[in-house]
């Protein structure tokens, strides 16, 4: 429940960061306000010796968020992603968060495995393992099904993580909101609605059925593309609480020395990767939004293996095809461009000067693009880019910023692959195919066809339609002139509706020829 009561609990948590020496590394990480410092300062210090004491080993950041549980956990797995945000000494300090976290036994794993699947874990599988993977959710166990000998990987949540993760939301929902009174500055970037898209992330990875049904979408996405594959659900022994999938062999992404020696070509694995991800995200609209080391493995063939599919990252055509629009205008440096596609999506504020908004641009692309090509990012650019926007009134899009995220970890990915690896070149073939087929003469007639196929379905209740239109107006003749414009404005939508059947069938034909 979310209220006032929650405040113990962000006591409680500014007690720990104080206690652990973790409140300063935030603070000066997020370049807090005066008044938001002095709020933070305030329900911690005087508080020191309630806050958990964590584990002295870790660094102070990454003591203090294991210390404070699971949801906290996952906020820092996310924080060490960008760097661009929190700096590079607490996303460091942040990336331990991805490796390996203290499991839970594999007695409590079996009973788990057994009350959700309704049968004896012995009977399902002939060997179960003890973890092999620990994260704040779930853990991985390897295990052999007793039928076909299959190895596979089973996920399982951790025992009561449902309780655990709802208290601690809800007090990020209450902290959210005091953010927001003490740093007005701080609303265009929509706190609230960062931490609801938060819960809704992490509610689906709570619910493992989701999670597999988002590596079955995946699958079928990618079924074709050269260079990835990805482990398959076992959907008879998957539930709620329990995910099966197939087991992934492979060198681990994050270790070059592995890869070395399975023979691996770095340079063509760092390529890849990137161009994977445009695809998914351009192509197909439907991305792994957690590319990091942890969830890729390099396949013995070579192939990109990517798993752990609890967040997933979904773009709408048509903001594809502004971010296509946005990154290709900056490959051409065509500043103008890029702010007229600005405009044209909405994402600026139409009062605002496009020619100012361009040489703004301009500010951020040309030295970025004078640096020495294995510098360009394409992560700090959109960094860049978002901090411009900011400054013309454009308010915090969930989706982009989810997308830009993802995107400095997979350049982080494919630069520890290949330090010399040249983003732009690797980023241009993919950026100008999607181009190609979204924007011009073929996609115009794509489109079309589209809506045509629309309007032909409402066909059988045109001539309904297009009678009661008549007779309204009918009616309305007989009333005083100057009312109904909004009657006769709607029969002449209805009529040019009715006349463009012909020509949408037309189009239909036209389509399903090509």
């Amino acid at each position: 429940m979310r209220g006032p009561h929650n405040i113990w609990r962000l006591i409680r948590t500014g007690a720990t960061l104080e206690r652990t020496g973790a409140m300063q590394v935030v603070l000066d990480a997020f370049e807090a306000p005066p008044a938001l410092r002095f709020l933070a300062r305030a329900l911690g210090l005087p508080f020191k010796w309630l806050g958990y004491k964590g584990d002295p080993n870790m660094p102070p950041a990454t003591r203090a968020l294991t210390a404070l549980g699971p949801a906290y956990i996952k906020f820092g797995q996310i924080l060490s992603t960008r760097p661009d945000v929190v700096g590079d000494e607490l996303a460091i300090q942040l990336r331990v968060l991805q490796d390996k976290l203290p499991p839970f036994s594999v007695e409590e794993a079996k009973a788990e495995v057994q009350r959700e699947l309704g049968l004896p874990v012995d009977q399902m599988f002939s060997a179960f393992s003890e973890p092999v993977a620990a994260a704040s959710i779930a853990q991985v166990h390897k295990a052999t099904l007793a039928t076909t000998g299959e190895e596979v990987a089973v996920k399982v949540l951790r025992p009561n993580i449902e309780k655990a993760f709802r208290k601690d939301i809800d007090a990020f929902y209450l902290a959210a909101s005091m953010v927001e009174i003490f740093s007005p500055g701080s609303r265009r970037l929509r706190p609230m609605e960062v931490i609801e898209h938060f819960d809704g992330v992490v509610r689906g990875e709570l619910d493992l059925r989701l999670e597999s049904s988002a590596a079955s979408e995946f699958a079928a996405n990618t079924k074709d593309d050269e260079g990835f594959q990805l482990p398959l659900v076992k959907w008879e022994y998957s539930a709620r609480r329990v995910m099966t999938l197939e087991w992934a062999d492979g060198a681990p992404m994050g270790d070059n020395d592995a890869i070395d020696a399975a023979g691996h070509d770095r340079v063509l694995l760092s390529e890849r990767v990137l161009q994977l991800f445009l695809n998914h995200a351009l192509r197909d609209g439907y991305f792994h939004a957690d590319m990091h080391q942890g969830n890729l493995k390099v396949a013995p063939n070579g192939n990109v293996i990517a798993y752990d599919f609890g967040i997933m990252g979904h773009i709408d055509e048509y903001t594809r095809r502004v971010y296509a629009e946005i990154l290709f205008g900056f490959i051409r440096k065509d500043y103008k461009r890029v702010a007229e596609v600005h405009f044209e999506a909405g994402y600026v504020p139409a009062d605002k000067d496009v020619d100012e908004f361009a040489r703004a641009l301009r500010a951020v692309g040309e030295p970025i693009f004078g640096m020495d090509a294995t510098h360009i990012s394409m992560g700090r650019l959109l960094n860049y880019l978002f901090e411009v926007t900011e400054r013309f009134g454009m308010e915090t899009r969930t989706e982009l910023i989810l997308l830009q995220r993802t995107m400095v970890v997979v350049e982080g990915v494919a630069r520890s692959l290949n330090p010399q690896i040249n983003i732009w070149q690797v980023a241009k073939p993919i950026v100008s195919d999607y181009i190609s087929k979204s924007i011009g003469p073929k996609a115009v007639l794509s489109d079309l066809a589209k809506t045509a196929r629309v309007v032909a379905r409402f066909g059988p209740r045109m001539p309904g339609m297009v009678e009661a239109a008549l007779v309204r107006q009918s009616n309305l003749d007989e009333a005083p002139r100057g009312r109904g414009l909004g009657e006769r404005i709607f029969l002449a939508v209805v009529l040019g509706v009715s006349i463009g059947v012909g020509g949408a069938t037309c189009l239909i034909l036209i389509d399903q020829v090509f």
